[in-house]
């Protein structure tokens, strides 16, 4: 009689292949899972932390850590020690390759929109310029990186947007709602977005862009990958062109909204079995007119203009072998800007020219070990502006090229923090702990610290050691953190037309509670939570509009703000759900909500900070028409709390607006052409920032090739 023997493999997950000559070797003597990790709808889809690397606990013991076989995966950041999705205890949500190809979007500011958790404020169509927050935050209280860099701007962020890469070049943007200071150190007081580059595109060796639209729109652009065929060496460079009229004119019937700008964007690595290396080199010019962008009634100045150039530079590297993974970067981002408060009249008013350098040095380090894994590291970063108007008078002036005058004022600062974070990984139940240690030179506060704690439990489907899209899964989370915000050098020293800053504005500091639910299947991909945001010493732009004439906007500290939120989102697939075989059919709607405990004396108007959106409804639906024919619906409808003072002197609530959007394509093997309409019926009346018209519809029809 047989007796059956059962005898425990090592589980081994793979999520990507690739064509290596090990990867048959590593599956001898383990059970091997195959799932597909995709990301189902823009809104919804929640994946964190997916690394090259896992570690994972035995399911007969705890104490016992088991390295499974490293795979070239995709690498996703939402804690200091990377983890696989299906371990991750706090939720990313991730805008795929796929949703960033069929938006109609010519931007990466219009590409937020549809992430229900952002604000995004327009102050101009097309990526002139906006202004983007998190969960009812500033635009000056996230954290925006580039390939996991941080390039927020300390000057202002009304410009962190100027990037040097296309929407094209973009393989995916992760956001990181909610304090992100454990993970990204100072500045992240809300969340965080990560936008991730493309190294390559397979079989393309490169790609022509043309597009033409509404405002004399026109952008021209090319991608090429020189080498697409190495083994160990990877690389991309692009570069465009792009220029509107704009959708408006001043009083004195001249182009007031109009803008022109190119960008070259260049990212390459090189890796082995025993290190990996990273780095990228870009640079963006741009020019636009800002119509009345910052007017106040008491300057109703409608012909201003901005001049931004941008560089980038960072490398960055990792050892892929060893019982310690060092993971170190370096980089450099320049700020320079020249605003025009009357367009070509300096005589009029002279024009405000400002320089920032930031350098930056970090190092961050994992292990695992009997209880797990652990992360620890630190970072270092030097902010320097040199200006015409922001800042202490300079010891030694600086000449501004291009003019006959020179930098007078700056700021110099140098803010360092230390992380550590610890992971415990069961087989359903994920523990993420750690803090942020944070000092700046330009503060008086000693060296604080910030911690969160991040928990999550696979309450049905595969446990933390695998996961599989044809089966359900569903996941409850819960999370505390905590974060600080250094003020912007021009929310402490702008003093001009109608604005007065105060130099010794404190940190803004944020506390937050989150928890929530995330269902997944082969037909739906659910998620909802509910957050409480407690922030002390909050900064905000706000104007005493009793003084009248005399009212001026001043850079203030709040004491206390608490928001209360709820955000919800679903996804469905329908072609998996009615079998549609020979059509990709999905739907997504998602809803966010929130509620401020703040009020304003009477007669006191804020700028940002208590100007958020209470409502945000999204919904989109994306089908195949017809062979390679594909159609995309956006809806967006919110209501923002607020008001505005209106250049006549009337205070004026922010009304509710709904915008649609659409965007047709024909995708071949090698050209892809493609429609979009913006503001489809046509919206006039709708106000993002007051005082600063919005355009109607407008259309854009574009070409790609490929090579």
């Amino acid at each position: 009689m047989f007796k059956p023997q059962f005898i425990k493999h090592e589980v081994l997950v793979f999520r990507q292949f690739q064509r290596k000559g090990y990867s048959l070797f590593a599956c001898l003597g383990r059970e091997v899972v195959i799932s597909v990790l995709s990301v189902a709808t823009l809104q919804s889809a929640g994946a964190t932390s997916i690394s090259d690397e896992t570690w994972r606990a035995n399911e007969d013991s705890t104490k016992t850590a088991a390295r499974e076989v490293m795979l070239d995966d995709v690498s996703i950041t939402g804690s200091r020690a990377p983890l696989t999705v299906s371990q991750a205890a706090r939720m990313v949500t991730v805008l795929s390759r796929e949703d960033i190809a069929q938006a109609p979007v010519q931007s990466i500011n219009d590409l937020l929109k549809m992430a229900v958790g952002i604000d995004v404020r327009q102050r101009g169509p097309l990526g002139s310029q906006t202004d983007i927050s998190i969960r009812g935050g500033t635009q000056e209280q996230i954290i925006i990186l580039l390939n996991g860099i941080n390039i927020s701007d300390p000057q202002t962020a009304h410009n962190t947007m100027d990037l040097p890469c296309d929407v094209s070049d973009i393989e995916r943007i992760e956001v990181l709602e909610g304090p992100a200071g454990r993970t990204y150190g100072t500045s992240s007081l809300v969340g965080a977005i990560n936008i991730v580059t493309r190294t390559h595109q397979p079989n393309t060796h490169a790609e022509i862009r043309l597009e033409s639209g509404s405002y004399g729109y026109a952008k021209a652009g090319a991608r090429i990958n020189p080498l697409s065929n190495a083994l160990h060496w990877n690389g991309m460079i692009s570069a465009s062109y792009a220029r509107s009229d704009g959708y408006s004119r001043s009083r004195d019937g001249k182009l007031n909204t109009d803008f022109s700008g190119s960008k070259a964007f260049y990212q390459g690595g090189y890796h082995n079995q025993l290190v990996r290396l990273s780095w990228h080199l870009g640079i963006s010019d741009k020019g636009w007119g800002s119509g009345t962008f910052y007017a106040t009634p008491k300057w109703q100045a409608d012909e201003q203009y901005e001049h931004t150039t941008k560089t980038f530079f960072a490398l960055q590297g990792e050892n892929r072998e060893g019982p310690v993974h060092f993971q170190t970067a370096i980089y450099w981002n320049q700020n320079k800007d020249r605003y025009e408060g009357y367009r070509d009249c300096p005589e009029k008013m002279k024009y405000n020219y400002n320089r920032c350098n930031v350098y930056g040095l970090k190092l961050n380090s994992y292990f695992d070990w009997i209880c797990g894994r652990t992360a620890l590291g630190a970072e270092m970063r030097n902010e320097d502006l040199v200006s015409g108007n922001l800042g202490e008078p300079l010891f030694r002036t600086h000449h501004i090229n291009g003019t006959d005058r020179d930098y007078t004022l700056g700021v110099n600062r140098t803010n360092i923090s230390a992380h550590l974070e610890h992971n415990v990984l069961l087989n359903r139940l994920t523990i993420s702990a750690g803090f942020v240690a944070a000092k700046s030179s330009w503060s008086n506060m000693n060296m604080t610290l910030y911690p969160g704690i991040d928990v999550s439990y696979q309450l049905m489907g595969h446990g933390a050691s695998s996961v599989s899209r044809q089966s359900s899964s569903l996941k409850l989370f819960a999370s505390y953190n905590s974060s600080l915000r250094l003020p912007s050098f021009t929310e402490m020293y702008y003093k001009l037309q109608g604005y007065s800053a105060d130099p010794h504005l404190k940190p803004e500091e944020m506390q937050a509670l989150e928890i929530g639910a995330h269902y997944i299947s082969s037909i739906i991909d659910a998620k909802a939570s509910i957050y409480h945001h407690h922030g002390k010493d909050m900064i905000d732009w706000i104007m005493d509009t009793n003084q009248g004439s005399e009212a001026q906007w001043k850079s203030v500290n709040h004491t206390k703000v608490n928001s209360y939120g709820v955000e919800a989102n679903m996804g469905v697939n329908l072609s998996q759900w009615l079998k549609f075989n020979d059509r990709n059919t999905r739907i997504s709607l998602s809803y966010s909500y929130i509620y401020q405990d703040k009020d304003l004396e009477e007669g006191i108007v804020s700028q940002y900070a208590l100007e958020y959106l209470r409502h945000k409804l999204v919904g989109s639906l994306q089908t195949d028409v017809w062979k390679n024919l594909s159609l995309r619906l956006d809806y967006r409808w919110q209501d923002r709390v607020g008001s505005y003072t209106s250049f006549s002197g009337e205070t004026m609530n922010y009304k509710p607006y709904m915008l649609m959007d659409a965007h047709i394509q024909w995708d071949a093997k090698r050209y892809v052409v493609y429609a979009d309409v913006n503001n489809l019926l046509n919206n006039r009346s709708y106000v993002d920032f007051g005082n600063v018209p919005q355009p109607g519809r407008w259309f854009v029809a574009g070409l790609k090739i490929r090579l």
